[in-house]
């Protein structure tokens, strides 16, 4: 495990511990984030596509390029698609993807006293073992969806 990894140096003059707590859960969402990203583009450079119409006009999933390309390339995504992209992030931000005062155990979990996966049944030891694995693993696709992209 890489640990305490400040490489900008960002608690260099603030180095509180909610100031921490908040640049950790940043951290783990992000990483999170880039994960599916990840994912994401592993999955469609394989050739594996929605089916159907992205939309009225027939348009394929397969039509559009990956990466930034689908965004600001030649045959882009519609307006009204990164539109919906957008505020589909904004609702998911606003309504799910939060922590609720009083109910979080660490930065970044978002359980908020409804969804336990047997995340309760673990000891001490093996939960910071787990959030170290998950810190890294989106440590590593945050670096490895830029590069793809």
């Amino acid at each position: 495990p890489l640990g305490f990894f400040d490489p900008f140096g960002l608690l260099s003059g603030d180095a509180t511990e909610e100031r921490f707590e908040r640049l950790r859960y940043v951290e783990i969402k992000h990483g999170r984030i880039c994960m599916l990203a990840f994912l994401g583009q592993i999955t469609t450079r394989a050739g594996i596509h929605l089916p159907g119409s992205i939309n009225y006009a027939g348009d394929s999933f397969d039509s559009y390029p990956n990466g930034v390309a689908a965004v600001f390339g030649e045959n882009h995504i519609p307006t009204a698609g990164i539109v919906q992209i957008i505020s589909t992030i904004g609702i998911l931000e606003c309504a799910f993807m939060r922590e609720v005062p009083g109910f979080a155990e660490f930065p970044g979990d978002f359980r908020n006293g409804y969804i336990d996966f047997g995340w309760d049944d673990f000891d001490e030891e093996t939960k910071l073992q787990k959030r170290a694995i998950e810190l890294n693993n989106g440590r590593a696709a945050m670096m490895g969806i830029l590069a793809l992209m």
